[in-house]
């Protein structure tokens, strides 16, 4: 089954991340092609010390579109800094400095989608209305995730992702079964 989209990808570009294997590269993920769109996000912190443009290199070549997981609001004023990002996807915890760290990634005008929120604790009363949520094939079952999301069906667009550090992560059955049992429809951000 080929996915609308994936936008929530790591490779080997996101060397500190443990859950990453070394077969996860950006050459495997264009052959698979388990979605029509595809974007790559690795962890922002990995790629600033002189491998951003080596990887945006890679991204563009393959076709697939650019984004970055940026870990909290400690990374947002240089994230920022990138403009030639196609989106954002974050981590933002249940405090003052994350939702704000949010706020100021909206104001790229690029999209900001929200990694695994339930996993994270976000209250997603304070997030603000133009984030993307993420229903994260990774994390989705970790908790009760049903009376997390639901009240918000009708208050944000949601994003599926797989959040694959691994070739055999590249899929989204479980978030995709969730987002269908919550009556979300998913949404792209980006045509083929």
């Amino acid at each position: 089954m080929i996915f609308p989209q994936d936008l929530h990808i790591h490779t080997t570009y996101s060397p500190g991340d443990s859950a990453v294997a070394m077969e996860q590269t950006i050459e495997l993920i264009e052959e698979v092609r388990h979605a029509w769109v595809i974007g790559i996000s690795d962890h922002f912190e990995f790629l600033v010390d002189g491998l951003f443009a080596e990887y945006e290199a890679k991204v563009r070549k393959a076709g697939f579109k650019l984004g970055v997981e940026v870990d909290g609001s400690d990374w947002v004023n240089e994230a920022i800094t990138y403009d030639n990002l196609d989106y954002f996807v974050y981590h933002c915890q249940d405090r003052d400095s994350e939702y704000r760290g949010a706020e100021k990634l909206l104001q790229t005008d690029k999209p900001v989608i929200i990694a695994h929120p339930n996993a994270l604790a976000t209250d997603l009363d304070r997030l603000p209305p133009d984030c993307l949520v993420e229903i994260n094939n990774r994390y989705v079952w970790r908790t009760d995730w049903y009376s997390y999301y639901k009240p918000y069906t009708d208050e944000f667009r949601f994003v599926i992702g797989s959040d694959a550090h691994q070739p055999n992560w590249l899929g989204q059955a479980v978030a995709r079964s969730a987002a269908a049992r919550l009556g979300i429809e998913e949404y792209l951000l980006f045509s083929e």
